[in-house]
Parts: structure tokens; sequence; C-alpha cells
């Protein structure tokens, strides 16, 4: 399976995407070995986490649209922000993926869901502290929270993505708020 998803992955997204879902693959299996966590479903989710990113944002809203996927002001305006879930979409559709751990995984890696899997939480750490993210003291840092308290790395990782975004004046979504409550309340 992993062989007919790089195929595919080679046909539609670009080299630096690659290189950052391989990324993002083995950071999530790395994960999953210290939280005890299933590393087939990890590296699964991982693989598939970006399927959908280099989709037109006309195309994400139709497969949203067609799928009934909840859209709100945010999203219908800034419609890569469901590429997640449009990437679940078709973890099911082109490979057959039914597991709903990879599925709920693959939708919550971008903007959170308060209540997420242990899987869901470590994929969505993986995608924004992979290796090729950079190798400054503040991601390493998180990098090395994220392995020894799930939650605590999760919190950090919203923290930190929040801080770009408003250094950035970008919109946020409010899961993405609402993941980082969650995941301050969760830390042990």
């Amino acid at each position: 399976m992993r062989e007919k998803i790089i195929v595919w992955l080679n046909n539609n997204v670009s080299p630096k995407r690659i290189k950052h879902i391989l990324g993002v693959e083995q950071m999530s299996i790395d994960l999953a070995k210290k939280h005890d966590c299933d590393v087939e479903l990890a590296a699964k989710a991982g693989l598939m986490h970006d399927l959908a990113k280099f989709f037109p944002p006309k195309k994400l809203l139709k497969i949203a649209k067609e799928n009934n996927l909840p859209l709100d002001d945010i999203t219908e305006k800034h419609p890569h922000l469901i590429h997640a879930e449009i990437s679940s979409i078709v973890a099911q559709q082109e490979f057959g993926i039914s597991n709903h751990l990879i599925l709920e995984a693959i939708s919550n890696h971008t903007l959170g869901r308060p209540e997420m899997s242990k899987l869901s939480c470590i994929l969505f750490i993986a995608d924004k502290l992979e290796v090729s993210r950079g190798d400054t003291p503040e991601l390493n840092d998180m990098r090395k929270v994220s392995e020894e308290n799930l939650y605590k790395g999760l919190a950090m990782v919203c923290n930190y993505s929040l801080c770009y975004l408003l250094k950035s004046n970008q919109l946020i979504h409010p899961r993405t708020i609402l993941t980082r409550n969650w995941a301050l309340s969760s830390q042990n």
C-alpha cells in the first residue's frame, strides 16, 4: 500500500511536499512508539495527511459540498484550511482506508479538535514539527516536550501556531483555539 500512495503523491504533490510528508510519517512513527500508539496506523496517517494539499480551492469546496462537510465563513473564504478533511475523503476513495482513527487523524491534522484521539494528537504535532520544518532551539524544545508529554507538546504547538498567525495578521480558526484550550486542560 505504501508504494501505491507514494506513486499517487509523486503525481499530485510537489517534491518539497513529499519531503515534508515523509518527515511527518517518520515523526508520527517515532511519537507513536514513545506514546504507546499503533505505529502502523501512525505511519499510514502520516503518509496520507496531505493528499489534498495541492487541490485548487474550487475543488476543495466542491468535494466538501458533495460530502456534506460543514463549512463556515473562514473555511469558505480560505478553503486550504479544509485540505485535511478532504485528504481524509481521498484516503477513503483512492486507497480504501476505513479505519476511523486514521481518517480522524488526517481530518484533524490542520485545525485540531478538542477530545482528539492520541493518534490525532501525534499527527497534529508531527505535521508542525517534522525535521524539515527547521532546526531552531524553539522547535527542538517542542519536539523534546512532545516526546515526553503529548498534551503539553500539543499545547506548545498550538501556541506556536497561534503566535505565527497573529504575527502574520492571518485569520485564526476557532477550532485551533479550542484545541489549545483542551490540550492545556489535558496536561498531566
